[in-house]
């Protein structure tokens, strides 16, 4: 089972990553006492009693957990289909194929997304839930969040649900009744899974009517939503500047990805106080332009007059675990390569040669952007983030001689996290003070109440979640056979407006 009844731990003989008042990362060896969730006291030498549970720490690294600002974590039956496949393609294959999920599929392709979360050390997300297609499917989606232990800002989508295939056919109104009073009556129930699952918005649907969308936003936040996320990819227009106009663009925004953000747009995300979320595998891999998480990558303006200095505004996020997994450390070291590359081949065109890195390119950046950048994004900046004396204890513990980090971990902890860590060398995973992880293994989740519908059992370990993946995926893949996708992908560029001219078959 879960450690559901650890409220109470005293972690000893770590190497503890503190943050000082500058942010800078100090590396410390101290006990850390939890109590009632959060982290009750850092020092030496605290001394244990029989109502603690003491995991000593020897030869271990103890970071704050890290924070995930862009996910769907709905997606996992899909992995492994978009390998090869352009934004566009993915489009079809993967975004529009949430009309094959049932909300039993969407509880466990959701599940297991979130603990594979957990596995590679995220205690909290930012899940962008595009997969609205009922109100069970939502109510689903949020009971596998607090099912699976993690700390969660769930983002309630409405989306353009798909009808049918060949011909490519959507439902006309994507705000039926039922949408908007689904999330009336979830906000007013929430939080969820012990407070740890806390409701968001996200949208997309520009295209609506600027006083249907004032209204909305309103709404929403009349119900006490801090954080609303929107896609900036190239597709949907200038994001930023439709916020903008809509008086909408302020600290409650993380838009993801980005698109092509001019240097004015930049600016006006500094002045509202939003935030970005990066996603480097996705970015490159679906050729979304440069990731904006680094500002190093843009030291020339960028080939086409793009934006610099949004690091301090950036964070990172995994988008699709179909795509290239699920890990915010990945997306932290391809991210941090990509913009040195960048960086570096700025002088390189010019014969010459950087002499050192800079400070924004450092490898303490890279672990700022997955941990304290991600807790201000998230409206989290008080909670969670960083490893201090009442924040929540949502840790992540290293094992400093595994055969990837020893010897790193000892000279430079961060550069052993970010430069050579994988998820297999995070031993323990602690959220919200209750051990989800631990000596490398995912523990048992007991199941929230809203999923008993789908499932009888009070418990799953992650044998019997891989099973039900594995056979909620050939499901559907049946009926994905079905499908003509060149039809609906050229449906989806009528409906778009793709100009067809800027396509190149290669």
């Amino acid at each position: 089972m879960a450690d559901s009844s650890s409220k109470k731990l005293l972690l000893i003989n770590g190497i503890v990553l503190v943050h000082n008042a500058e942010d800078h990362v100090i590396a410390t060896k101290k006990d850390i006492l939890i109590e009632d969730g959060k982290i009750a006291k850092l020092g030496t030498d605290l001394e244990a009693n029989d109502r603690l549970e003491v995991i000593d720490c020897t030869d271990k690294l103890i970071s704050p957990g890290f924070v995930d600002t862009h996910h769907h974590g709905w997606q996992t039956q899909l992995k492994g289909r978009h390998a090869n496949q352009s934004l566009l393609e993915y489009m079809v294959t993967g975004n529009m194929q949430s009309v094959q999920f049932s909300p039993e599929d969407v509880y466990y392709g959701q599940l297991a997304g979130m603990l594979e979360g957990i596995a590679a050390g995220t205690t909290t997300v930012v899940d962008h839930a595009h997969v609205t297609c009922s109100p069970d499917h939502v109510k689903l989606a949020i009971a596998a969040a607090a099912s699976s232990g993690i700390r969660s800002v769930f983002c309630y989508t409405p989306i353009m649900r798909v009808k049918q295939f060949n011909p490519l056919t959507y439902h006309p109104n994507p705000f039926e009744d039922w949408v908007m009073q689904t999330f009336d009556e979830l906000a007013d129930k929430g939080p969820f899974g012990e407070a740890r699952v806390k409701l968001g918005f996200a949208f997309d649907l520009f295209f609506l009517p600027p006083e249907m969308i004032k209204s909305l936003f309103s709404r929403v936040k009349g119900k006490g939503v801090k954080t609303i996320t929107c896609h900036g990819s190239v597709s949907l227009g200038n994001v930023v500047k439709s916020l903008k106009d809509l008086d909408l663009l302020d600290e409650s925004i993380i838009i993801s990805h980005g698109g092509v953000i001019r240097s004015a747009d930049a600016e006006l995300i500094k002045a509202s106080g939003a935030h970005l979320s990066s996603t480097p595998s996705s970015e490159l891999q679906m050729a979304m332009g440069r990731p904006y998480c680094f500002d190093a990558s843009f030291i020339d303006g960028g080939v086409t007059g793009d934006a610099t200095g949004l690091q301090d505004y950036a964070s990172l996020g995994v988008d699709c675990h179909t795509i290239t997994g699920g890990s915010i450390l990945t997306e932290a070291r391809i991210g941090l390569q990509n913009a040195r590359n960048t960086f570096g081949e700025y002088y390189m065109k010019q014969g010459k040669a950087p002499r050192t890195v800079p400070d924004n390119l450092s490898v303490e950046a890279a672990f700022n952007l997955a941990t304290i950048k991600g807790a201000e994004a998230a409206n989290m900046s008080n909670e969670v983030g960083r490893i201090a004396e009442g924040f929540r204890a949502d840790l992540v513990i290293f094992d400093a001689l595994s055969p990837a980090m020893v010897a790193a971990a000892q000279h430079d902890p961060v550069a052993s996290i970010i430069l050579h860590s994988t998820p297999a060398d995070i031993d323990t995973v602690i959220v919200d003070g209750i051990v989800r992880k631990r000596s490398g293994k995912l523990l048992t989740v007991s199941i929230d109440k809203e999923a008993r519908q789908v499932t009888s059992e009070n418990a799953l370990d992650w044998a019997t979640v891989a099973r039900k993946v594995v056979s909620s995926r050939a499901k559907m893949q049946k009926e994905m056979d079905k499908i003509d996708f060149v039809e609906a992908s050229n449906a989806l560029h009528k409906l778009f407006h793709v100009d067809e001219s800027r396509i190149v078959d290669v």
